[in-house]
């Protein structure tokens, strides 16, 4: 684990400790005033079940790093103004999953009592591990780390709301972008073998279904538990395919895949997903300065870009980033901008919750539209009034430029 994890992780612990101490008045069942568990006069405290350890703990502590950064700023300012004329601090309970739906599912039945809602939780089978849970229980789960629409369905997900765009948005952003190429491109797809990969596979098919100009030649998939997908790598490069997409939301898998392409001499351009694209920790392991072209998707500005370095909300938020999340490095990944928007987003469902309770807390939430929260690109938006849609559910095409990533109008331009 890198120095920035392992002090993110501390902070995380402090904080947890913290929210312990100071909402002991609110643990237990609702009060007797009719106010929700989690929140009291002064304070109101949030769970997460996010991966602290593991192949993807450099995501998870960035999920509660982000979110430590802007309600830590606002905690020392004196808090949140809430609609119903309390001002609150913010607090965080946060616990390790390791990206295990079980030790979710146990980790929401520690919390569920304790906090006024989960959020910011980072991955779909673990998320889906308590969904009925939560339903049954009337807690809200919202502005999770999941490109899965199942979050977004009002009639059967009542006390949930998606952050991110879902796997179906990112997947028909690349297959538009490529259905709009002047050439012609035969692709292979690899995808993960639940419905993060199918709903990737699901909207660049849908994007693509029209376009003679593209061809899907194979698909290969693969199960979460793999340790290796380089046999699925060596059926595809067979097929000389210029183009991969890969649904990997696996560090080591997406890097095993890359490295596996280029000993076999197979050099098509990538297009990954936004949740595993990082330049540091997947694309120069990866090799990818030596393919033609490796595209992501993004909403987040890229922070650690030198034309944002004077940025004013790229320096407010590196600066909370490290004040408030003991996270002193600029973040290798963008889920700490995600989730230091995912607070943004809570800042304003706060303000406009009338009654201290979890069903004014998800009407008011429901109620956001276009809200340009902090990191933003432009083009891009929160509104959560939309049923079936996440609260971010548009995305721009980037191209890695070597160390940081481009906006690119269309395939041809990149």
């Amino acid at each position: 684990m890198n120095r920035n994890a392992r002090g993110a992780l501390s902070a995380i612990a402090v904080v947890a400790a913290a929210a312990l101490a100071l909402t002991g008045c609110a643990r237990g069942p609702a009060g007797d005033d009719g106010t929700s568990p989690g929140i009291t006069d002064d304070s109101i405290t949030l769970g997460i079940t996010t991966p602290l350890s593991g192949n993807t703990a450099g995501q998870g502590v960035c999920s509660v790093a982000g979110l430590a950064a802007y309600f830590g700023a606002k905690n020392a300012e004196g808090g949140i103004a809430f609609g119903d004329g309390k001002t609150r601090t913010v607090e965080i309970e946060a616990l390790d999953d390791t990206y295990d739906p079980q030790k979710a599912k146990a980790n929401y039945d520690q919390l569920k009592d304790s906090v006024f809602a989960m959020t910011a939780g980072i991955g779909t089978p673990t998320n889906r591990s308590y969904l009925s849970a939560a339903i049954a229980d009337e807690v809200p789960q919202v502005l999770l780390m999941s490109g899965d629409p199942i979050f977004n369905d009002r009639e059967e997900s009542p006390w949930q709301l998606g952050f991110v765009p879902t796997y179906i948005n990112e997947g028909a952003a690349f297959g538009e972008q490529l259905a709009g190429s002047s050439d012609d491109h035969e692709v292979a797809v690899l995808y993960q073998n639940d419905d993060y990969g199918l709903g990737y596979l699901e909207g660049f098919k849908e994007a693509v279904a029209d376009a003679a100009n593209v061809e899907i030649v194979q698909e290969q998939s693969y199960e979460s538990t793999d340790i290796s997908v380089d046999a699925q790598v060596t059926e595809m490069a067979a097929t000389g395919a210029d183009v991969v997409l890969a649904a990997v939301p696996i560090n080591p898998l997406m890097i095993g895949a890359m490295q596996k392409a280029q000993s076999l001499g197979w050099m098509p351009s990538w297009l990954l997903p936004s949740n595993t694209s990082s330049p540091s920790v997947i694309l120069e392991p990866g090799g990818a300065e030596n393919y033609p072209g490796v595209y992501s998707v993004a909403f987040a500005v890229p922070f650690d870009a030198p034309e944002y370095a004077d940025d004013p909300e790229v320096q407010g938020f590196l600066a909370n980033l490290e004040a408030h999340g003991d996270y002193a490095d600029v973040p290798p990944f963008p889920h700490c901008a995600w989730s230091y928007m995912i607070a943004a987003t809570l800042d304003q469902a706060f303000q406009d919750m009338g009654q201290p309770t979890r069903s004014s807390f998800m009407e008011a939430l429901r109620s956001i539209d276009d809200f340009q929260a902090p990191l933003m690109l432009p083009g891009t938006s929160i509104s959560t009034t939309e049923d079936g849609q996440p609260a971010v559910s548009s995305v721009v095409v980037q191209k890695y430029n070597g160390s940081g990533y481009d906006t690119v109008e269309s395939w041809d331009e990149g």
